[in-house]
């Protein structure tokens, strides 16, 4: 018996097309916002630059300027990331008063200056260690208030229903770059040298606030700025300190952030120490990675509510599949786990930062993601030289698995100690409240507090 054409096994092609249609506006369903595509590629821009420098940045050090020191790599990651844990409190306390789209013009500039001046100073052969301690210190300092500046902006740029599709298509952007940074960095590093890898993520960086600076502000979701007055870093201390999902959140994907999430370090050390490779093959696995984590960004675009669940399953995965990462034979193997460590990662990313955007009440979300961004990205400085350390006393592959299973046993304890004891269910339920958390002792609601 033949089948209609329109037909195949039961399903009509108009069904098809509309399931698709259906996947495709619900998954990119922020660009349907001008100010949102002009920040899409800013961050594109942006990010790609960031991975670009990382990678030669880590490369030069270890290659050029020592000889092959886990550690000094470990160091000069630290010092990127410190001024985050040392600033962003008061960082915070700036995005929620001032301006956000013009603080994040002066940092991504700033960060085209500093990646100017590496390249200049690589080019000229006078590029020394301190120097690049120095220009990573000062990349910190923009980052610290970059980050929280830039995750805030995102409610600026759509209404409320779509911040949590946005703040997933932002870590497409980031993912994306992530995929195609560190390969073409690596590549530029074997054709022409590090020096002009600098000079081509300083320019993408103007270009980047060049798009910024596009954003019309007729086109954002007004907010009212925080007017100045004292107390106002202890206001988010307060307001965090009523919220024991956020604390969870903070806890685990902190931890993770200072021993499982130094691929940076790690897959520099595994490629040239273990796999005995070169700068493009260093870029490649980084850039399995981002496969992995470009497709968990998308799978993260599609859910309308941020889960706390989905949190800590993610980051129990992420210690899973990064131990099994560490005991890989060949680079190849490597290579294929690299993907699934990838996805979990920027699952157990996205989901926390949609958690923490979604259910901060307003007033207090800039110092809220500054204090969020200071554990998670300013715990590299703590974990950073301690797993480089582990590479250079134990070797390469203990410097992933120590922070890979320490990860596995701190989530189980932290979920289990937050259960027990503010009685949260790691569940979520349709309402008023993207994330619900359940307590018979105390009236909660997770915009203001108790």
């Amino acid at each position: 018996m033949c089948r209609p054409p329109h037909v195949y096994l039961g399903v009509s092609s108009k069904a098809v097309s509309s399931d698709v249609g259906a996947f495709v506006s619900r998954t990119f369903q922020s660009f349907e916002y001008r100010s949102f595509r002009h920040w899409f590629v800013a961050n594109v821009l942006a990010a790609s630059a960031q991975w670009m420098q990382r990678v030669a940045q880590d490369w030069l050090v270890l290659t050029v300027l020592t000889q092959n020191s886990s550690f000094q790599v470990g160091v000069v990651t630290a010092l990127q990331f410190l001024p985050i844990l040392l600033l962003s409190p008061y960082a915070g306390v700036v995005v929620d008063r001032l301006d956000r789209k013009r603080i994040i013009q002066v940092t991504q500039t700033s960060f085209g200056v500093f990646g100017l001046l590496l390249g200049i100073m690589v080019f000229t052969g006078h590029a020394h260690l301190w120097l690049v301690y120095g220009l990573a210190f000062g990349g910190g300092v923009a980052a610290a208030f970059d980050s929280p500046a830039r995750q805030a902006f995102v409610s600026e740029l759509v209404p409320a229903s779509s911040i949590t599709n946005a703040v997933a298509l932002n870590s497409v952007a980031f993912n994306f770059a992530r995929l195609v940074g560190p390969a073409i960095s690596g590549l530029m590093i074997d054709w022409v040298g590090e020096a002009w890898v600098f000079f081509v993520n300083s320019g993408m960086f103007l270009i980047a606030a060049m798009f910024t600076t596009s954003i019309r502000h007729k086109d954002l979701v007004p907010r009212r700025p925080v007017p100045r007055k004292k107390g106002q870093l202890r206001e988010g201390l307060v307001y965090l300190r009523g919220r024991p999902d956020l604390i969870l959140i903070i806890v685990v994907v902190g931890f993770a952030s200072a021993l499982a999430l130094n691929q940076q370090l790690t897959t520099a050390v595994m490629a040239t120490t273990v796999f005995h490779r070169g700068a493009g093959q260093y870029g490649m696995l980084s850039a399995l990675i981002a496969v992995g984590s470009f497709s968990g960004a998308l799978f993260a675009a599609r859910r309308r509510l941020p889960r706390l669940r989905l949190v800590v399953g993610s980051t129990i995965a992420l210690g899973v599949v990064s131990t099994i990462l560490a005991f890989t034979p060949t680079y190849e193997t490597y290579g294929i786990m690299c993907v699934p460590t990838g996805f979990a990662m920027i699952t157990m990313l996205t989901s926390a930062n949609a958690a923490v955007q979604t259910t901060t009440a307003e007033d207090v979300r800039g110092r809220v993601l500054a204090l969020y961004g200071m554990v998670v990205m300013g715990s590299t400085p703590i974990g950073a030289p301690f797993v480089g350390w582990i590479g250079q006393v134990i070797d390469a592959r203990a410097s992933i698995w120590v922070g890979s299973v320490s990860t596995l046993i701190v989530t189980i304890i932290a979920a289990a100690v937050c259960m027990k004891r503010w009685d949260i269910h790691l569940h979520v339920r349709a309402g008023a409240h993207p994330i619900e958390i359940e307590n018979p002792n105390a009236h909660y609601d997770p915009y203001m507090g108790n």
